[in-house]
């Protein structure tokens, strides 16, 4: 089913069979996250939540080898007042959040460079499937920055040490060495990119919308919670999951051995 598509400027937007795909469309600029390009990325992932035939959101580059590289370098050392650069600042965690609240599943499509700002937002999406030929990397420090705006979530997806480390030495590490730290779920050939992130996609978008919103909420809340207080609210989560007709739908469409029908309640 098509939904009414939106334009964004630097993005291009789509959605099919329940999947929206935000392909960063910037070229020029290897597309580089510049205030422009994340307020756009901000209105369609806003876009994507509140449309009810998106029940999953790809997150992806029309750039052939480059997924991003990073934030606006001419950006950091412009001469504009201080509290501008501030307002720019914020619109990384505002994004981050975005993502993380979406109650959509969000999959990101890593085809080429994945670099600083950009790996950043790769480890805010739930699941990333990459290319043989990816390459990730945090190398803000090689030109005098630090990868502020993103340590909390390396800290968050990665062990202490090696969080740390990517960040003081700054170097780039291949897609085989990101699934071996964790930070991708899938490595493919490159040529099979674009098959097996629809598969992917797909198969999340024929889950229950509706319990798939109140399990990525119930993540995102939970994360830093301590773990008896992680009991008490995913203990209370699913005794609101065991109230939803969808729960119903799902058992009896397993014991019928049919595709279920969710209810949306």
């Amino acid at each position: 089913m098509m939904s009414d598509v939106p334009t964004f400027d630097r993005i291009a937007y789509g959605v099919s069979d329940g999947v929206a795909t935000i392909a960063l469309d910037d070229p020029d600029t290897r597309n580089a996250l510049s205030d422009e390009l994340m307020g756009s990325l901000i209105a369609a992932f806003t876009a994507a939540r509140d449309d009810e035939d998106v029940h999953c959101v790809v997150l992806a580059s029309t750039h052939p080898r480059t997924f991003s590289s990073g934030g606006n370098l001419g950006g950091f050392a412009s001469d504009v007042p201080l509290v501008t650069k501030h307002r720019s600042i914020l619109l990384f965690p505002e994004l981050f959040t975005l993502v993380g609240q979406l109650g959509k599943p969000v999959v990101a499509k890593i085809g080429g460079h994945c670099l600083a700002g950009a790996f950043g937002l790769t480890l805010a999406c739930d699941l990333v499937i990459a290319s043989d030929t990816a390459v990730f990397g945090t190398p803000e420090i090689n030109v005098g920055v630090f990868p502020f705006m993103i340590a909390a979530l390396l800290y968050r997806n990665l062990p202490r040490k090696t969080a740390t480390e990517l960040m003081l030495l700054g170097e780039r590490f291949d897609a085989e060495e990101a699934k071996r730290i964790g930070v991708v779920n899938r490595v493919v050939p490159a040529d099979e990119l674009d098959a097996a992130t629809a598969e992917l996609a797909g198969k999340l978008a024929l889950k229950s919308p509706l319990l798939m919103k109140l399990g990525k909420d119930a993540l995102w809340r939970q994360g830093d919670m301590p773990l008896e207080d992680a009991w008490d609210y995913l203990r209370s989560q699913l005794a609101l999951a065991f109230s939803t007709e969808d729960i119903q739908e799902g058992v009896a469409a397993f014991k019928e051995k049919r595709a279920p029908e969710w209810k949306g309640r």
